[in-house]
C-alpha cells in the first residue's frame, strides 16, 4: 500500500498546482432516496456519463498532476459495471482509490471481495445515525442499516480498510455521541463527518446554529483525541480553528499536529499536512465532466470534455481566487485563522448566494488586527 506522505505533497503551500484529493461522481443513478442527497439521485443511469475511456483518461491526468487520491463516488458507483476496472485502471497509475457504494442489494460480499482483488484502498460506508429505525428512515429505504453492518463485516473478512462516512445536521446532531460510539466499536481506520451543506434534497433539512456547531466539535475533539482511527470533518473547517485553540496553536498560520495526520492505520489513507477547501486541494468532476470546486459548490470551472483537468484546476479564475484568502469577505476574510480555516465555500454559497462570504454556521468573532 502507498504512503502518502507531508513529503510526498506538492511543494506549493496553496494547492496552486495539485488537489491533494479528487472525487468523481461516476453516475447520479442510485436507488436510496437519502433526505440529504445533494444530487437528488434517481434509479436510472445518465446517457452523458463519462465513459470508460473517459474515465480512463481523467485517472491518468489525475496522478500526472501528482494528486495522490481519487475516490470514486455516486449517487451509487455500484450502478457502473466498470467499477472495478476504473479501481484496478487507478491503482496501476499509482492513486490511491476509494469508493462509497449504496447500502442497496447490489453491494454484496462478493462485491466486496472483487474491490478489494482490484487493489481498492478504503471502502467507505454510510453511517449517519444508531439505530435501525432512525438510519433507514434518515436514508429513505429500510434495510440500509442491517446492509451497512453487513459490509462492514464483509470489509474486515476480505482485509479492505473501512471508512464510515456520517452527516451531521438539525435531525442527526442529538445522536451524534452515540454515533460516534457506534464508528469506535467498527475497527475504521476512518471517519469522515459532513456538515450539512444545504443543496438537493438536503436544503428541507434543519441546519445548525453556530453554537450547535461547537457542541458537535467538542463531541468530535474527545473522539478525535483518543481514536486510533483517523476522523475528518468536512464542510465545516471551523472545527480546525476549535482544535487550533483547544491546542493553544494560535495564529492561523500552520495547521494543529492533530489535523495533520499523514496516514491512518497500516498505512492507509491519511489528512492533509496543510488546509483543504473548495478548489483548494479538493476538486470535484461531475458524472458528465463538469469540474467544481467541491460537489456542493455548483460553480462550474469547464469540463473535462473541452479542456483538460490540470488545467482547469491550476488556472481557471473560479479556483485560482478559492485558493486566495484575500479574497474572502465578512468575518472569514478578518479572521486570524483564514489560511488553515477559510469557512465553508459552499454553504456560504448556499444560504448567501456568495462563494466568498461568511459562513453562516461559524460565529467565532476574529481578533482585531
Amino acid at each position: 500500500m502507498l504512503a502518502w506522505t507531508e513529503a510526498a505533497m506538492p511543494a506549493t503551500p496553496d494547492f496552486g498546482t495539485a488537489p491533494f484529493l479528487v472525487i468523481w461522481e461516476t453516475t447520479r443513478a442510485c436507488d436510496l432516496a437519502c433526505t440529504h442527497c445533494r444530487a437528488s439521485a434517481a434509479p436510472g443511469r445518465s446517457p452523458g456519463e463519462l465513459t470508460t475511456a473517459e474515465g480512463r483518461a481523467l485517472l491518468a491526468e489525475t496522478a500526472a498532476m501528482g494528486t495522490g487520491v481519487l475516490v470514486l463516488s455516486g449517487g451509487d458507483p455500484l450502478k457502473r459495471p466498470d467499477l472495478c476496472a476504473l479501481v484496478e485502471e487507478g491503482k496501476r497509475l499509482g492513486l490511491r482509490m476509494g469508493t462509497i457504494p449504496a447500502a442497496t442489494p447490489a453491494l454484496t460480499e462478493d462485491v466486496v471481495r472483487r474491490l478489494a482483488g482490484a487493489g481498492l484502498d478504503q471502502l467507505a460506508v454510510s453511517l449517519d445515525l444508531p439505530r435501525a429505525d432512525l438510519h433507514d428512515e434518515f436514508r429513505g429505504v429500510a434495510g440500509a442499516f442491517a446492509r451497512t453492518m453487513d459490509a462492514v463485516q464483509w470489509a474486515h473478512r476480505h482485509a479492505l480498510p473501512l471508512q464510515v462516512n456520517s452527516t451531521v445536521c438539525g435531525r442527526t446532531l442529538p445522536w451524534l455521541a452515540e454515533t460516534a460510539a457506534l464508528v469506535e466499536r467498527l475497527d475504521v481506520v476512518f471517519w469522515e463527518v459532513f456538515f450539512l451543506v444545504p443543496v438537493g434534497r438536503g436544503a428541507a433539512l434543519g441546519g445548525l446554529t453556530p453554537a450547535e456547531c461547537e457542541a458537535a466539535f467538542e463531541i468530535l475533539h474527545r473522539v478525535h483525541r483518543r481514536a486510533r482511527f483517523v476522523v475528518k470533518v468536512t464542510e465545516a473547517p471551523h472545527y480546525r480553528r476549535y482544535v487550533a485553540e483547544r491546542g493553544a496553536e494560535r495564529g492561523g498560520a500552520k495547521m494543529p499536529g492533530l489535523l495533520r495526520r499523514a496516514e491512518g492505520p497500516g498505512g492507509t489513507v491519511g489528512l492533509a499536512p496543510r488546509g483543504v477547501n473548495a478548489g483548494k486541494g479538493f476538486a470535484f468532476v461531475s458524472h458528465t465532466g463538469d469540474v467544481y470546486p467541491s460537489g456542493f459548490l455548483p460553480l462550474a470551472a469547464g469540463s473535462v470534455r473541452r479542456g483538460r483537468f490540470a488545467d482547469l484546476y491550476r488556472t481557471a479564475p473560479l479556483f485560482r481566487a478559492l485558493r486566495d484568502p484575500d479574497r474572502l469577505g465578512g468575518r472569514c476574510g478578518r479572521c486570524e485563522y483564514r489560511a488553515i480555516c477559510g469557512g465553508s465555500r459552499s454553504r456560504a454559497f448556499a444560504l448567501t448566494g456568495n462563494a466568498f462570504a461568511t459562513d453562516p454556521w461559524c460565529g467565532y468573532r476574529p481578533r482585531p488586527a
